[in-house]
């Protein structure tokens, strides 16, 4: 009996071997097909994956490519054979089905591959539809996906059905037609998806015709639905995308008067018009918020916010209007009248003193209301730190540069690592370009590159690239220390003919020199804050012409065109400079502004 057991044993341990050896040798087949294959040596891969395919084990693995490869010798027959078999064997398996559509498709015969595919969209369930849509998605047959998640919409008979998927479908294909109304009912059932719908559009709607197909379907169902908010939001959403400021304040303040909350929508819209320079709407919003909410919270940031306003909409009106200057700080001086000369006010005193220093000349009134703000008890310590970097600048207004340099140095120390101390650090690199100190300007300006703050790293940048680009190929740095004196000059507001006479001289004494697109553009910037628009136009038309400078020219365009808009008031000119640089600067960071101007221009902006 043990000798019976003992010969059971040996057999069943020699069959163990050779089914190891079988399975050994298989695994070696599908290594060698799959090289084949890899090669393109389809011959060679059929035969060695017809066998493997009939092995349980390595099927999974074989299959794929033994399809592939029977395609790839137009052997529709066999692969018909091949899949309608594995169909028989996985009943339930959607990914063979749709493999049969993609034989008969390879094969030529389209109308049985369309037939095949719609039978099985035919026969797709409820609880099948992901599972049928994901096999088609997967072999990139978008539309039969697209079918496969509709007619699951249609045997649910909920219109919401499937509606992610769909989403992220036409997302995928930029299906915008299709991909507008799909979010926008997603967002009329729940408005709480805002955040998604806003997410999946800025993705996939990246052309002007796409924006407005969009806002006209949001106008139509704010109209249709005015209780409805989140399309309210979207549109408002819509237009700050489109940098349209004006139409979403306009937005903004239909759905406060609604729902009257307080003003807050508008106070936001009243921030981003100031950051984006659209001043006139934001004094807009900011009177729009003080009038409605007089015992409201946002009221005295309004109030203050709105003089903000006011005073960048008369800094960047040229020529600059001094009597609008002294209107703006008598406006602060009742500001401070009414609440007070508190911690609060501290950013009131700074704005007042940069209008004394900058605007009237008094430097002694703005130096005192600076020192009233340092020393003012309970201060924000930030709030200290710029009014001391303010105080800096006007003592180099004055001629004190160690003065300057003192309080940038202290605002550094104070503040490390924060954008402030960075911003002090700038403010010491540009006094030490200002005296001609190239090397050490530098030294700060390498650190600052990497700042967080990217406003600050961009200034850094450029000032860098304006020192290295413009001393690295000369033996001396006379021009540059000439040029730079002259910057320091147009800082303090000096004489602005002895400015232009100065850069008139260079351009004579350095012909051809590196310096000369940045002496005309400074040029034109004293021009043009002289009120000489025309001149301005000329000088940056110098920038424009030369074929051989190209890092200005784009500011160049973009300076001409809103000079022609604003100033001189022609228009057509102005759509023809816009046009210019979208066309020619593609990559220019005046491209979304320029693009918005030349829509208002031609008149298809809806403001």
């Amino acid at each position: 009996m043990a000798q019976i057991r003992k010969k059971y044993l040996l057999l069943a341990l020699c069959l163990g071997m050779l089914v190891s050896l079988v399975q050994a040798q298989s695994a070696q087949d599908l290594e060698l097909a799959r090289e084949y294959f890899r090669k393109g040596d389809y011959q060679k891969a059929e035969g060695l994956y017809e066998k493997l395919v009939n092995e349980r084990r390595f099927f999974a693995a074989a299959y794929p490519d033994y399809l592939k490869t029977l395609l790839a010798l137009r052997n529709y027959k066999e692969a018909e054979k091949l899949v309608k078999k594995t169909i028989k064997q996985n009943p339930g398996n959607y990914s063979y089905e749709v493999d049969l559509g993609l034989v008969y498709q390879a094969a030529g015969d389209k109308a049985a591959a369309e037939k095949h595919f719609n039978k099985i969209i035919a026969q797709t369930t409820p609880e099948s539809t992901i599972a049928v849509a994901s096999a088609f998605i997967q072999n990139e047959l978008f539309d039969q996906a697209e079918k496969t998640y509709l007619h699951g919409r249609e045997l649910s008979k909920n219109p919401l059905e499937n509606n992610r998927p769909l989403i992220a479908l036409y997302t995928y294909r930029q299906k915008n037609e299709a991909l507008i109304p799909e979010v926008l009912n997603l967002l009329q059932e729940n408005e709480s998806e805002l955040g998604y719908v806003q997410n999946m559009l800025q993705n996939s709607l990246r052309d002007d015709k796409a924006l407005d197909e969009l806002e006209k379907e949001l106008i139509m169902r704010v109209q249709q639905n005015p209780d409805k908010l989140g399309y309210s939001e979207l549109l408002i959403w819509l237009y700050v995308q489109r940098t349209e400021f004006y139409s979403a304040l306009m937005q903004a303040r239909a759905v406060d008067k609604r729902t009257r909350s307080g003003g807050s929508r508008v106070m936001d819209l009243g921030a981003i018009s100031a950051k984006n320079k659209d001043y006139q709407s934001a004094i807009e919003a900011y009177e729009y918020v003080v009038k409605e909410y007089p015992e409201g919270p946002y009221y005295l940031v309004a109030r203050q916010r709105l003089i903000n306003a006011r005073e960048e909409q008369v800094q960047n009106t040229y020529p600059v209007d001094v009597e609008k200057i002294r209107a703006l700080i008598t406006d602060y001086d009742a500001l401070l009248t009414e609440v007070g000369r508190t911690a609060g006010t501290v950013e009131v005193l700074q704005h007042m003193a940069n209008l004394y220093a900058f605007y009237l000349d008094d430097k002694e009134k703005a130096i005192a209301l600076l020192q009233e703000a340092i020393a003012m008890p309970r201060a924000n310590p930030n709030m200290v730190a710029e009014s001391k970097l303010t105080l800096g600048d006007i003592y180099l207004l004055k001629g004190e540069p160690w003065e300057a340099t003192l309080l940038y140095s202290q605002v550094e120390k104070s503040h490390k690592e924060t954008t402030i101390g960075h911003e002090a650090k700038l403010r010491n690199a540009r006094l030490n370009y200002f005296k001609g100190d190239f090397e050490l300007a530098q030294a700060h300006l390498d650190i600052l590159k990497l700042a967080t703050s990217r406003e600050i790293a961009n200034d850094a940048m450029d000032l860098s690239l304006l020192i290295t680009d413009n001393t690295g190929l000369d033996s001396t740095t006379t021009a540059m220390e000439e040029y730079a004196a002259i910057e320091l000059l147009v800082f303090q507001n000096k004489t602005q003919e002895a400015a232009l006479k100065s850069l008139d001289a260079m351009l004579q004494k350095y012909p051809g020199h590196s310096l000369t697109d940045e002496i005309y553009f400074q040029k034109a910037g004293i021009q043009e804050r002289m009120g000489n628009f025309t001149e301005a136009v000329a000088s940056l038309q110098k920038i424009v012409d030369n074929p051989q400078i190209d890092i200005l020219s784009d500011d160049a365009l973009f300076r001409m065109a809103y000079i022609y808009e604003e100033n001189l008031k022609d228009t057509n000119k102005a759509q023809q400079l816009y046009n210019d640089l979208l066309v020619k600067h593609q990559g220019s960071i005046f491209v979304a502004e320029a693009r918005k101007r030349f829509r208002k221009l031609r008149g298809d902006a809806v403001n």
